[in-house]
């Protein structure tokens, strides 16, 4: 099974990062919906209020452990130096991330 690390960017310019098999579900589970087109309740709490979410950074690795060491990496990142892997990596649309507010998550 193959695992990425994601980072999305929220409505409210936050980023995110998270571990997932299916990004793209995950991606649909933060901002309330299900594959199906139909109402998720799986998202994290944290995006649920600051919806919509923009995926803005994926990267494949190759086991749960490697997963979760990558985000533990990420997560200890400044906002800063997660914008400029964002601007190294990008792989979603035009997302405005100026706000210089950061989760830390």
């Amino acid at each position: 099974m193959t695992f990425s690390v994601y980072i999305v960017a929220c409505a409210d310019a936050t980023l995110y990062t998270g571990v997932a098999t299916d990004v793209a579900r995950r991606v649909d589970e933060h901002n309330g919906r299900t594959p199906a087109g139909g109402r998720s309740k799986r998202g994290a709490r944290y995006t649920a209020a600051r919806r919509p979410v923009a995926l803005v950074y994926q990267l494949q690795v190759g086991s749960r452990a490697d997963a979760g060491r990558e985000e533990a990496r990420l997560k200890s990142l400044s906002r800063a130096e997660k914008l400029k892997l964002i601007g190294q990596g990008y792989c979603g649309g035009e997302h405005d991330t100026g706000s210089g507010r950061d989760t830390g998550g």
